[in-house]
């Protein structure tokens, strides 16, 4: 088992937009190490406001795990899947969301995808969080 000293979650959101049709998702730069047990965080921008007539906001949190199907986390903003730690919790409205994690553990390696489903076909907009220890970097990616 790796010291915990050593090892760290590197959590990388490159500077780039996915559009399908009229709502563009970005993901703000962003590259920092993770020690386990302390809390990270995702930032995901919508070119428009994801809130329905309905009063309800469409956007989720998805990860994809090496060898794994995708997960989701977090539905409509900030309501938690069944079965999903508590140690993530999903916020913001309009355009502006955040998905964190608290006590984050070498298990949360992997792809974490913001979803708007607002429109259609929906549009993803993805985050590569990956272990790390010393020199040696993995990149987990499913793309």
């Amino acid at each position: 088992q790796i010291s915990p000293y050593l090892q760290n979650l590197a959590l990388k959101c490159y500077f780039f937009s996915e559009s399908i049709g009229d709502v563009v998702l970005t993901q703000t730069p962003l590259s920092e190490p993770i020690i386990p047990g302390q809390s990270g965080s995702i930032s995901c921008r919508s070119s428009q406001s994801l809130l329905h007539s309905d009063g309800k906001t469409y956007l989720s949190w998805v990860v994809h795990k090496p060898g794994q199907a995708p997960q989701g986390l977090i539905y409509r903003v900030s309501n938690l899947v069944s079965g999903v730690s508590e140690r993530f919790s999903g916020s913001g409205s309009g355009t502006d969301f955040t998905l964190r994690i608290s006590r984050v553990d070498p298990d949360d390696a992997g792809i974490y995808y913001c979803v708007q489903y607002l429109q259609t076909p929906p549009t993803v907009v993805h985050c590569h969080m990956s272990l790390w220890s010393g020199q040696q970097h993995n990149r987990f990616s499913a793309l």
